[in-house]
């Protein structure tokens, strides 16, 4: 399972889980929800979730540092500042977000597997091989903004 670490860009694995949610949804029950409620809050959970990624994104680009999320090693500072003072990883959070929206949008039970399968996979092949690296190269500093700063929210 080692193998799947920093394989697959997590964007990939966003369109992945949003493909498999919509292929369950046309197979199972639909909530009834009323248009506008449904449109609302699956709006408002994706504008969030592209906020919250475009802002971390716009904050690695000003530090000069790495956004591809399979070489960490290339990471050149540690960003804890702006919504990385909320969340260690933005960037994910903001795709689980825009999943959920579209969980939202599919009215369908089953499909909230979806963000819930995205940030199992997330958690486990992209952010703790990222945490080591970060560990090995930013040391009491990292350890320290770990301590007081949430992998997710």
């Amino acid at each position: 399972m080692d193998r799947l670490e920093l394989k697959v860009p997590p964007p990939g694995v966003a369109l992945l889980a949003g493909l498999l949610m919509w292929g369950v949804a046309r197979l199972g029950p639909l909530l009834a929800m009323p248009e506008g409620v449904r449109r609302g809050i699956a709006g408002v959970l994706m504008a969030m979730g592209i906020g919250i990624a475009v802002s971390a994104l716009a904050q690695f680009w000003r530090a000069r540092t790495t956004v591809h999320p399979e070489k960490p090693e290339k990471t050149s500072a540690l960003v804890t500042t702006g919504i990385f003072r909320l969340t260690r990883n933005p960037m994910y959070v903001g795709l689980a977000s825009v999943l959920l929206g579209w969980a939202v949008w599919l009215r369908a039970p089953w499909a909230l597997l979806g963000p819930a399968l995205f940030m199992l996979y997330i958690q486990r092949f992209q952010m703790v091989p990222e945490e080591r690296v970060l560990a090995g190269k930013f040391g009491e500093r990292y350890a320290s903004y770990c301590r007081g700063v949430r992998r997710w929210l």
